[in-house]
Order: C-alpha cells, then sequence, then structure tokens
C-alpha cells in the first residue's frame, strides 16, 4: 500500500494575528512624513504605481464619458486592478524600511504573486461597492428629480438648483460619504496587512476597521486628509495624482506598522 499525505507541505502557515495599537496624532504626521521620504527615496516606482490611477481617472472622464462600454470596463476594472497598485507602494516601503534591495523584477514579481493570495477577494469586494454605487446614484437621481432624470445633467446645471436637486445632492453626499468611510475602514489596515503576513481577507478586514474604531479620531482625520489631498491633486488634469497617489500610498504602510504589531 502507498499512503498518500494528502497535506501540502509547500502551503504557506498562517500568521498569528497581529495585536492592535494605538495611532497618534504625532505618528500620523510622521507617517507621512516618512511617505514623502519613501517617495523621494524611490521616486520611478511612485510614478508608475501611480499611473495607473491617473490613467483610469483620465480615461473615466476624458474617454469613457458618454461611452457605456468604456465607462463599463474602467468603472468595474479599476476596482479589481488599483489594490495591486497600492500593493507595489507598500512593497516598495516595504523594501526600504527593511533595507532590502530594490528592483523592477522583485518588485513587480511580488504584487504578481498577489494574484494567486487573498488581494484579489478585495478587489471583488471593491467592484461590488462600485456596482452598489452605480445603482444608488441613479436610482436616486430618479426618485428626486423624476422626469427630470431625462434632462442631461451634466449641461443643464440649473437643475441641482431646484429644491429636489439640491435634497438630491445632501442625500448623495450623506450616503457617498457613509460608502467612503466603509471602504476606507475595510480597506485601510488590511491590504498592507495582506501583503506582509499569511491571513484570510475576512479576518485582515475584520482587523482593519476594528483598527480604526479604536483609532477612530486619527483615522478619521487620515480619512479625510486622503480626501482632500486626492480632490486637490485631480484638479490640475489629474497630473497632481502622480505625488499625491505615491505619497499616500507610502504612508498607509508605515501607519500600518504603528497600528499593528504582533504580541510577544
Amino acid at each position: 500500500m502507498v499512503s498518500l499525505d494528502m497535506s501540502n507541505s509547500t502551503a504557506p502557515t498562517a500568521s498569528p494575528r497581529p495585536e492592535i495599537g494605538t495611532v497618534t496624532l504625532w505618528e500620523l504626521f510622521r507617517a507621512l512624513r516618512e511617505g514623502w521620504r519613501d517617495f523621494l527615496r524611490a521616486p520611478v516606482y511612485g510614478v508608475f504605481f501611480s499611473a495607473f490611477y491617473v490613467l483610469c481617472g483620465a480615461g473615466l472622464t476624458f474617454w469613457g464619458a458618454g461611452t457605456f462600454t468604456w465607462t463599463l470596463v474602467l468603472a468595474l476594472g479599476f476596482p479589481i486592478f488599483a489594490p495591486f497598485a497600492a500593493v507595489g507602494l507598500y512593497e516598495v516601503s516595504r523594501r526600504l524600511e527593511a533595507e532590502e534591495p530594490l528592483g523592477w523584477g522583485s518588485v513587480l514579481s511580488v504584487v504578481w504573486a498577489e494574484r494567486g493570495r487573498q488581494l484579489p477577494w478585495i478587489g471583488a469586494l471593491l467592484v461590488i461597492i462600485v456596482l452598489f454605487w452605480s445603482f444608488f446614484a441613479h436610482m436616486s437621481l430618479a426618485l428626486f428629480l423624476g422626469n427630470m432624470q431625462l434632462i442631461n445633467v451634466t449641461t443643464s446645471w440649473e437643475v441641482f438648483l431646484s429644491p429636489n436637486g439640491m435634497a438630491l445632492i445632501a442625500f448623495e453626499v450623506a450616503v457617498g460619504g457613509a460608502v467612503a468611510l466603509l471602504t476606507f475602514a475595510i480597506t485601510v489596515v488590511s491590504m498592507p496587512l495582506l501583503l506582509d503576513r499569511e491571513i484570510d481577507f475576512m479576518t485582515a478586514m475584520a482587523i482593519s476597521v476594528r483598527t480604526v474604531l479604536r483609532n477612530r479620531a486619527v483615522m478619521l482625520l487620515w480619512a479625510g486628509m486622503i480626501a482632500l489631498l486626492l480632490l486637490l491633486a485631480m484638479v490640475p488634469m489629474f497630473l497632481g495624482l502622480f505625488l499625491a497617489l505615491p505619497v499616500l500610498g507610502h504612508a498607509t504602510w508605515h501607519i500600518y506598522r504603528r497600528a499593528l504589531f504582533t504580541p510577544m
């Protein structure tokens, strides 16, 4: 008889669950400063990985506008592949922190390897959030504006100055803010955690949410800073994202390193 060992000896061993620490306001600004430092030490990588976001944003605005097929492709493709671009920035910061050599082959191989780990599940969840928001936006437009939704709102801005239009704006801002905050809470720590350790994505998201709840004041400030900096960066034809995105991505890695630690 030949016994078959059904265990996979090459399967990665699950990492111990990290403990959640406290992130102070000083550590938040220090992480932002370290994110700027990482960008200056490896600017080519920052520009390369942020180019994905810039091209998708420009495509949705200029190329996909009015074209259903391209709008759908870009809107659904963006949340699937965006986490991989973010992981590239985290990997650069991880290597700089550990004083490991940087190289395109080593960094991109790590990003490529993530396709077989837990990160794609985060991308799938982001697709669901995008689809929900698209459905909600169309539903709320019909709910508040009624027959006026047939007007081309991109040229008829006066419709938003009506009472129903202003109520629509307030409603979508409130719900959109809640969706954005939820997305932030489940990803801010989970994505660098998935890169750094062998852990399932559901556990990683739960840890991320608990981290935000434990450090709610600092994390809310960080979410607001991200929103403000990205908004300002998008003004000059999305070009400011080439600077803002890598700095924020590198800083997120350093916040993750301060927020979680392995118990002794």
